[in-house]
């Protein structure tokens, strides 16, 4: 059903693209982050939700078809539907039925709890293709976590200090978790790194709450807050326009803070909020899915191969999908 290609998943009986790499005639598109959705196609495929997310990333004048979860559609002879995939507000799961055989490609995805996006959904399968950005034992979430009063905690006790408090975060999905988050919490200034204010807007537009927030653009260099919260991408650490931050701490909020000595510049507190499963979400969501075959991404030839295989399962790195590209083919 899938093969792999240099501009990614390939379905050869629809003729489309999962996320490719490069620009195609049709893109299906499993959420709007730049490793996923890229410029350049004739045609986007999207679920509705995540379709102003991709036109903020991408343009606004992309080519776009829009479906609801759940909402089958036909690519040639191939039908495909979307379903969450709990990543970010519209990612997307994107299950293929075609010769009596259903695939389902995960694109990224999370189970935890996260206000600003829809729920994942288990979506039974023959062949499931997994990421697996945390698969390693190492990488498993405290399930019982308010991360929501971690950062408010922390926060407080910098604002005692007059200290600013920045959290770096990723621009698209991660900045609007931590809003999301901190929604019912009164913390006076919170300012939001210009790279996510467009963002924001799609959030809101599709009645998500946020906490309330003011734009970074709006402060002056001679502005010297105290006392308030910074949400911003690494890189504006290094920037002129930190000049306004005067005495601060910082934070990253990932996965990666699991396995503790963050050992990231300047950064001095961590918050394990991951926007992928870890690795028991990974083995939770393969054994659900009743899968009986299974292609992992991203650590293809880690951990999680090894370990399914010791559990009985068929289970190859997904540059094995390269074997199944027929001859009379040449994407390369």
């Amino acid at each position: 059903m899938l093969i792999l290609t240099r501009k990614g998943l390939y379905c050869p009986a629809g003729d489309f693209y999962i996320d490719p790499s490069g620009a195609v005639d049709r893109a299906v598109v499993t959420h709007a982050h730049s490793d996923h959705a890229r410029r350049g196609s004739r045609l986007y495929y999207c679920v509705s939700s995540g379709e102003s997310l991709l036109r903020a990333r991408l343009g606004k004048k992309i080519a776009t078809e829009t479906h609801n979860y759940g909402e089958v559609f036909e690519l040639g002879p191939v039908k495909v539907s979307f379903h969450p995939a709990g990543h970010i507000l519209g990612s997307s799961q994107v299950r293929l039925e075609y010769g009596g055989e259903v695939w389902v490609s995960s694109g990224d995805y999370k189970r935890d709890y996260d206000p600003t996006c829809e729920a994942f959904e288990v979506v039974p399968c023959d062949v499931f293709v997994t990421e697996a950005t945390f698969g390693t034992p190492a990488y498993q979430w405290p399930k019982d976590a308010d991360l929501g009063k971690e950062i408010y905690d922390w926060w407080k006790e910098n604002a005692k200090r007059e200290i600013n408090s920045v959290v770096t975060a990723y621009s698209l999905g991660k900045t609007q978790r931590i809003l999301g988050v901190l929604k019912d919490y009164e913390i006076p200034e919170i300012y939001c790194h210009q790279s996510a204010a467009p963002l924001n807007e799609c959030y809101l537009a599709h009645g998500v709450g946020l906490a309330k927030h003011r734009c970074l653009s709006e402060l002056k260099n001679s502005a010297r807050p105290q006392g308030a919260l910074f949400i911003a991408p690494s890189a504006f650490l290094k920037s002129d326009q930190a000049e306004v931050l005067g005495k601060y701490e910082t934070a990253f909020a990932s996965g990666w803070m699991a396995k503790g000595g963050f050992g990231y510049e300047n950064i001095q507190k961590g918050f394990v909020m991951s926007d992928h499963a870890d690795w028991n979400d990974l083995l939770l969501t393969i054994q659900q899915t009743k899968a009986k075959r299974v292609y992992v991404q991203h650590r293809g030839h880690g951990a999680l191969v090894k370990y399914l295989r010791g559990l009985g399962l068929q289970a190859f790195p997904d540059s094995d999908l390269e074997a199944e590209i027929p001859n009379q083919l040449s994407f390369f």
